[in-house]
């Protein structure tokens, strides 16, 4: 693409494509799509975005498609990547010039640069640090403050990359610049107290803005740059300063009005001090050593003093609180049952928290939390007369103990009371002693102090499980208590008293006390502990069946009803409950919310962790309508779709329980549809991920395997196996054997067209056999694929052995020499019966034979053989013979219990399949009698005697009595 005659063409349509006319805006999107692979193409879009003359929203989307051309052509490797020479220029521009005028046009500038530096810093692009480093240095304001912006986004970046290399890179980086990155923070730090002090508001919020991100930058640095940061005087050093800080900025928030534009950086910037802290505690926490007695002192004087009063605000408190916490539970800081076992690091800790927590300081803590923190104020009770449902929300919703003050208080709570809960119980059942009697209904601080003592009794159940005899309490116990219900009935709760608690439950829902119902622990813990206990034994499926229709239709009204998207997502978490443990017993009832999902699917769009919930109910609807399921294909298809595709936005919340519920779809699935095959195209990008989702990947592709061999891998083994021979490079151990599973699985299921479809894969499998792969998982995952191979398609073994010998340059006895000897060296790597007797019958299938290698090695595979033997053999009692125990002869519909789960199709398919593996079709013990009679006729009597003496005459002895009979 030339620049000069491109530039006023690819202007127009972009101006085009910001039109509100659809029928000018469709042509526009579709002939910039067509120029993403131009060369030349993203030179023009530099130019755009950097001219500042012209409209913003036409800069705002050049930018925006240069940033979605770095994540998809930048990469060398990448189909249509960009040349080396436009790269070179287009990294040269970027950095020309720090000043964009558009605060969000600067601030994409800032992440493209980001996801630049992140394939190019610093090999490709050497001068990228020494240039940002330069620009945070001038003193025109608009040019600092962009480069800072860059410098805290590329910082950032590079912060998040995982691999050792990069690591390395990152820690070199972050040492080099530490010492000027904190110079420039305490610059901009002190600049900014100094024109706070003067009044000078506009100077202010220009410093503030600079301090907050060179701290953004100095957090990046000091988390994740350095492997012992507590080695380094300049990182503790800035870490002490931290409280300093801290101290100058609270003081300076107290002098500064609400009205006070500065105010709300303030905050973020002393929210920013505690993030430092708190992420540092989290990823160093024996570094983190040293600041443990002053990061108590300081959070519990804030937040548990009067010194606080006035000061703090409460997200600050969350902070302060959270910080507790973390030290309070950190493992690293809890010596082991035997102190001799502990680090030194690790006692040091614990002496310091000892120390810290006396008496004194626990009491106050606790009763500080309970009559002050945990009281509702004016404005929730308010909340909870006119908006049930948005209370309960507030109250409950999601990971609100990180961010809010009433959950974050509870679990700091729960926290401090398991880790000294002798000294805290005392405490606790004092206060509730102290609120026997009756409580005078006129005096609300009376009642709302009692409330919160229950709510701490609630809290500590697990601990004052000898302390409290929770049985007495039921019968009284409606309204408010029904959430102390929900704390107590996994900890101590007579299973004769459910039907009582069923009947109370569904009176609450018939009355639709929203405060009530819509408690979480009235909702769902109740229902998960006490209708549907964990512990299998402890729940009767008869007690709970006559209630089953009633509850499963009151809480699909509520559903339907509810209009909070919170409130949806905890009505389904119990309804798909309710599925899960009734099983296949729910059928009769779940046409009404079959029939709901699709819409109420439609109206969560913008709601994600709906959406989630509704995915969570698809995969125990399927689990309980099994191969009924296939009538939810025409909006279960879709949905499993969209979750999957990584080119969709919403995939990073969906994708977890999207490939959950792709596999149980499979799993049930009767048969193989069209549809269902053409979902797969989603699978090539998520293997290219590497995410811990590989392991469901791997077994939705063991569940198409297993449905239909030959028409899914006719389809998709071409591009299976090259994404398996990319991944297998690059993923640990454990992913490697999961991934070899796969192959392993495709030879059982067709071992005629299976090692041909994944014959580039094979070739290092043998290697490492015959390299004696260290990691013992791995190589017996090795030998069952080769095990396959050998005993299911001889011809293509030979070729294999034949390539190997051409490609190590060794005679191709010689070879398979290396691998029998291997193999039998190796044989205690081999964990599983069924590996282990397929190797047995692998080795065997090599005999009878004249070869002078194979019958070099027969001694160790008559070892591995006897092995076998003794693995699969079990002696009949009463007539004293052997049988061979993995046998199966056919196939017989498993009888179940009222309690156990139903075998899913994929369930029925392997025991299919199973009748037709040798490992479950092949007796070893009489496969042993015909390879030794073969060999023995192919050598004569003599021969085979003088090959037999070359095997130890015990072995040969147990041998024997295993083939009596034959």
């Amino acid at each position: 693409m030339d620049l000069n005659s491109a530039s006023s063409i690819v202007l127009q349509v972009l101006t085009q494509a910001t039109s509100q006319d659809t029928a000018v805006l469709k042509p526009a999107e579709e002939q910039l799509k067509q120029w993403e692979t131009q060369p030349g193409f993203y030179s023009v879009l530099l130019n755009i975005f950097t001219n500042h003359s012209l409209d913003v929203n036409v800069r705002w989307l050049a930018v925006l498609y240069f940033k979605n051309g770095i994540d998809r052509y930048w990469r060398r490797v990448a189909p249509h990547a960009l040349s080396e020479e436009e790269k070179t220029t287009l990294r040269a521009g970027l950095i020309a010039n720090f000043n964009e005028p558009v605060n969000q046009i600067a601030t994409q500038i800032s992440v493209l640069i980001a996801k630049v530096a992140r394939v190019d810093c610093p090999r490709q692009w050497p001068e990228l640090i020494p240039t940002l480093l330069e620009s945070v240095k001038v003193q025109d304001d608009l040019r600092q403050h962009r480069a800072l912006l860059t410098f805290y986004h590329v910082t950032k970046t590079l912060a998040s990359k995982r691999l050792a290399a990069d690591r390395k890179l990152f820690y070199d980086l972050a040492s080099g610049i530490y010492s000027f990155a904190c110079s420039l923070w305490n610059h901009h730090t002190d600049t900014f107290l100094q024109q706070a002090c003067t009044g000078d508001e506009a100077a202010a919020t220009n410093s503030l803005e600079r301090t907050l991100l060179s701290l953004k930058v100095l957090r990046k640095l000091t988390v994740h740059g350095f492997v012992e940061p507590h080695r380094s005087v300049e990182v503790m050093g800035f870490l002490h300063a931290v409280f300093e800080r801290l101290k100058q900025f609270l003081e300076c928030s107290r002098s500064i009005g609400a009205e006070n534009v500065c105010r709300d950086r303030l905050e973020k910037t002393i929210i920013l001090f505690t993030k430092v802290l708190l992420d540092f505690l989290d990823q160093h926490p024996f570094s983190f050593t040293s600041l443990i007695q002053r990061s108590l002192e300081f959070a519990v004087s804030c937040v548990f003093t009067e010194a606080g009063e006035g000061v703090v605000f409460e997200r600050f408190i969350v902070q302060c609180m959270n910080l507790i916490k973390m030290i309070v539970k950190n493992y690293a800081y809890k010596p082991s049952k035997y102190i001799e076992d502990s680090s030194p690091e690790t006692l040091e800790a614990h002496k310091i928290k000892t120390a810290f927590f006396t008496y004194p300081t626990l009491m106050e803590i606790c009763r500080r939390l309970v009559t002050h923190y945990f009281l509702l104020t004016e404005e929730e009770l308010t909340m909870w007369e006119e908006d049930p449902e948005g209370f309960t929300v507030e109250e409950t919703g999601g990971d609100s103990w990180k961010y809010s003050l009433r959950p974050c208080t509870e679990v700091l709570f729960i926290d401090i009371f398991h880790e000294y809960n002798q000294t805290l119980t005392p405490v606790l059942l004092e206060m509730v002693h102290s609120l026997q009697g009756t409580t005078n209904m006129e005096d609300t601080s009376a009642i709302l102090i009692k409330d919160a003592v229950y709510n701490a009794v609630g809290l500590a159940a697990y601990e004052l499980f000898d302390s409290v005899d929770f049985d007495q309490w039921y019968k009284p116990i409606r309204r408010r208590v029904i959430w102390l219900i929900g704390q107590w009935i996994s900890v101590k709760f007579k299973s004769d008293l459910r039907p009582m608690l069923y009947e109370a439950i569904r009176n609450l829902l018939q009355d639709q006390d929203l405060v009530v119902i819509l408690c979480p622990c009235a909702m769902c813990i109740i229902f998960l502990n006490g209708c549907l206990p964990v512990d299998d034994f402890e729940f009767r499926t008869d007690q709970f069946l006559p209630y089953l229709e009633s509850m499963f239709t009151l809480l699909f009204q509520l559903l339907q009803e509810v209009t909070e998207c919170d409130t949806k997502m905890h009505v389904l978490h119990v309804l798909s409950c309710v599925n899960e443990r009734v099983n296949v017993q729910i059928r009769p009832y779940v046409g009404c919310l079959v029939q709901y999902l699709p819409l109420l699917w439609k109206q969560s769009e913008e709601h994600n962790m709906l959406r989630c919930a509704i995915l969570t109910t698809l995969i125990h609807l399927v689990q309980g309508l099994g191969a009924d399921s296939k009538n939810l294909y025409p909006f279960l298809l879709p949905v499993i779709q969209l979750s999957t595709d990584v080119s969709q936005p919403p995939h990073v919340y969906l994708l977890e329980d999207g490939l959950e519920l792709w596999l149980v779809t499979l799993e049930n699935s009767p048969c193989l549809t069209p549809e269902l095959l053409r979902i797969f195209q989603n699978m090539s990008a998520l293997l290219e991920l590497s995410s811990e989702n590989l392991k469901n990947c791997f077994k939705i592709i063991n569940a198409y395997i297993f449905l239909s061999s030959t028409e899914f891998l006719q389809m998709y083994a071409a591009d299976l196996c090259r994404s398996f021979c990319e991944l297998l490079k690059d993923i640990t151990t454990e992913g490697q054997v999961q991934a070899l599973k796969v192959v392993e699985n495709v030879l059982k299921v067709n071992p005629v067209l299976g090692p041909q479809m994944f014959q580039p894969l094979l070739p290092s499998v043998f290697r490492g056999i015959i390299d004696g792969e260290r990691y013992p998982m791995l190589m017996s995952t090795y030998l069952g694929v080769m095990g396959r191979v050998l005993l299911q398609n001889t011809s293509f073994f030979s070729l294999l052995l034949s390539q190997m010998a051409c490609e190590l340059g060794q005679e191709l006895d010689q070879i398979l020499g290396n691998m029998i000897e291997m193999w039998v060296d190796r044989m205690d790597n081999i964990t599983q019966p069924e590996r282990r007797k397929l190797s047995a019958l692998a080795l065997l299938s090599l005999l009878p034979s004249l070869n002078s290698v194979i019958q070099d090695k027969f001694c160790g595979i008559i070892h591995i053989t006897l092995e076998g033997l003794y693995d699969v053999m079990t002696e009949d009692p009463e007539t004293g013979t052997y049988k061979d125990c993995m046998l199966m002869s056919h196939f017989e519909e498993p009888k179940v219990t009222e309690d156990e789960e139903p075998p899913t199709e994929q369930d029925k398919r392997k025991k299919m399949l199973a009748l037709k593996d040798p490992i479950h079709t092949v007796s070893l013990q009489q496969f042993v009698y015909e390879k030794l009679k073969a060999q023995q006729e192919l050598l004569g009597e003599q021969g085979f005697h003088a090959l037999m003496e070359t095997v130890d005459t015990e072995v040969v002895a147990q041998l024997q009595e295993f083939l009596q009979g034959f």
